[in-house]
């Protein structure tokens, strides 16, 4: 039974968010279960002995519920203030050599991309990137196999998102790290988890990676600042933490004198010092909310059918580009758009409409998240949007037969237009003198020695003969 959730998020009741993956609103009650808990801790007396036993419940009753949501032991949950610093802060403890390899996927957020770059900086380590953005045909096997290809002796640390944040594709994490691990036994996996929690279950799967870092202010629509990490038991021990505080410490006591065991012997030691507690209560509501709202088992069913409904209407949008298959949805659906130059424009087009989306800076797509709260209504309203942009522009285009049409008389473009049109273009993209001769002596280069009803083919599309294909546009 649902419980009308979005009538407790007031960001929900004036527009039309397809933005979970960026941040995620905040309920109501959310927010005055902050407010609340600031209000007893000032009761208290922020820095008094009757405060430390609240605060000290508000951080091991969170903890336990963010366990039980990773499927791990609280003693391996530390809090952070959000994915960027949970990723790049623990790693940076990691003991390596120089001459190794991080190797990280090309569907990483620039953040941690930037910051894996300087440890290999830093540290004398070989920067590869791993390249699934080429992969083809997207699927279990193919990852694995592309990732077979890019593991070596020197491969030390893997880091890789759960759920891709441009693509939506949720990686394979058991089977990585089984390949990891047989690939090198000392290496380290370590998991961007930001489009996962509060999402979908995952509950069986991270205790696979040696860090998992989450955040409570996306999928979860909890508040901002506010984020945690799982880390092995492996991973605690071997490695050393990065920035200190007085809460990676044992005891505060004694603290001038030599001493090798300083430390928390569990995730604590990558905690660092005093955090809004406030914040805590907030994200447990709005956990509460979205579970009895959408019971666990039927969470990644319901949101699977919801990205399924808003794959289906832009599939059958003229001019609507998908980037994934159905059957691989999570949440989050990127798509192009034909014919729209400036993106953001559109975006922002939209926004004035109250319909929110994003456009993603690498690849350039546009990206759609269907939480578990997302209305078909909400669904049928953006892809009715997108289509009214087609109706428009094939008007203007009253004969589609015709790739590329003068908007000035709606008659189709001259070859001698299309010449003009291009040498522009290239000229002012790659600084190079480009026009359409050109670009067939490419195309059929690109063709030549295939078969001859390939070539019959290809010659038929481009109006003229085999002969003249041959003798004038094919240069070896």
């Amino acid at each position: 039974m649902r419980n009308n959730l979005r009538d407790q998020i007031p960001a929900l009741k004036n527009k039309y968010y397809f933005n979970y993956g960026g941040q995620g609103p905040l309920p109501k009650s959310s927010l005055e279960a902050i407010v609340k808990t600031w209000e007893i801790i000032q009761d208290l007396g922020p820095f008094t002995n009757d405060m430390w036993p609240f605060i000290y419940k508000e951080i091991l009753t969170t903890k336990r519920i963010i366990a039980q949501k990773l499927g791990v032991n609280s003693k391996n949950v530390a809090f952070t203030e959000n994915i960027s610093s949970g990723m790049i802060l623990p790693f940076w403890g990691i003991k390596v050599e120089e001459g190794e390899e991080l190797l990280i996927s090309d569907c990483e957020h620039p953040g941690v991309v930037a910051a894996s770059r300087e440890f290999c900086r830093r540290n004398k380590l070989i920067f590869k990137i791993l390249p699934i953005q080429k992969i083809k045909n997207l699927n279990d096997e193919n990852i694995i196999l592309e990732i077979l290809k890019n593991l070596n002796s020197k491969t030390k640390i893997l880091i890789i998102s759960h759920i891709l944040w441009n693509f939506g594709y949720k990686i394979p994490l058991k089977q990585i790290s089984i390949e990891l691990k047989n690939n090198r036994e000392d290496s380290y996996l370590l998991v961007d988890g930001a489009q996962t929690f509060g999402h979908i279950n995952i509950e069986k799967e991270v205790f696979y990676s040696d860090l998992y870092s989450i955040t409570s202010h996306k999928w979860a629509c909890g508040p901002e600042g506010l984020g945690a990490i799982y880390v092995s038991d492996r991973f605690i021990h071997e490695t050393d933490p990065t920035i200190i505080g007085w809460k990676s410490l044992k005891k505060e006591q004694g603290i001038y004198e030599p001493s090798d065991n300083l430390f928390h012997d569990d995730a604590r030691k990558f905690e660092i010092a005093t955090s809004c507690i406030p914040l805590l209560a907030g994200l447990r509501n709005s956990l509460d909310l979205l579970d009895k709202d959408c019971h666990e088992k039927e969470k990644n069913k319901n949101i699977k059918k919801l990205s399924g409904k808003l794959w289906d209407e832009l599939n059958q949008s003229k001019g609507v580009e998908l980037v994934l298959e159905k059957k691989y949805l999570n949440g989050i659906v990127s798509f192009n758009i034909e014919n729209i130059k400036d993106k953001d424009k559109y975006v922002k087009k939209l926004g004035e409409k109250k319909i929110w989306i994003r456009v993603l800076e690498d690849p350039k797509w546009f990206r759609a998240c269907v939480h578990q709260m997302t209305t078909e209504a909400e669904i049928d309203l953006l892809a009715k949007e997108i289509k009214k942009y087609f109706s428009k522009w094939y008007s203007l285009n009253p004969n589609p037969k015709y790739l590329l049409v003068n908007l000035n008389n709606n008659e189709p473009m001259t070859s001698h237009q299309l010449t003009i049109l291009l040498t522009k273009f290239f000229k002012k993209t790659l600084d190079k003198n480009i026009a359409s001769t050109m670009l067939r002596h490419i195309i059929l280069s690109e063709k030549f020695g295939e078969m001859k009803k390939e070539q019959e083919k290809m010659a038929e599309k481009m109006g003229h003969s085999v002969n003249t294909q041959q003798t004038i546009y094919v240069k070896n």
